[in-house]
């Protein structure tokens, strides 16, 4: 239930980067009808969320020591970098997320981390309530 929350708001979160940022864009599969954005959508952030999960780890910690150098501010790079990571896989995919430069990529990284974050507060309550 949490890993389909999380995809739904980072798919969200994307598409609201989207709207606002105009060098991060997403193609969609198809048609391009309300279904296949939506899809498409989706598909994009479950990427997002593998590459992050394995190759943002991996980065993490190697980085480590200019995280604590640069007061974390290190983060918008990495963020950025994965951000191109999951675009060039959805350029080899024939449609998804293109961003067009590595400014827009760090621009686009902390939209998107605002609003996942924003997104993130509002429905963790939710999360988190007892089951009776």
């Amino acid at each position: 239930m949490r890993f389909l929350v999380r995809l739904v708001v980072n798919a969200v979160a994307l598409w609201l980067t989207t709207l606002i940022v105009s060098g991060v864009t997403v193609t969609p599969f198809g048609d391009g009808d309300t279904t296949a954005v939506v899809l498409t959508f989706l598909l994009v952030a479950f990427v997002f969320g593998l590459v992050n999960a394995v190759i943002g780890t991996i980065i993490r910690i190697v980085a480590f020591p200019l995280y604590v150098l640069t007061l974390g501010l290190i983060s918008l790079i990495v963020n950025a970098v994965l951000l191109l990571i999951v675009a060039g896989i959805s350029d080899a995919i024939g449609f998804g997320l293109q961003v067009e430069s590595f400014g827009w990529g760090i621009v686009g990284a902390f939209v998107l981390a605002v609003f996942s974050w924003l997104i993130g507060l509002f429905v963790r309550p939710a999360l988190n309530r007892p089951r009776p």
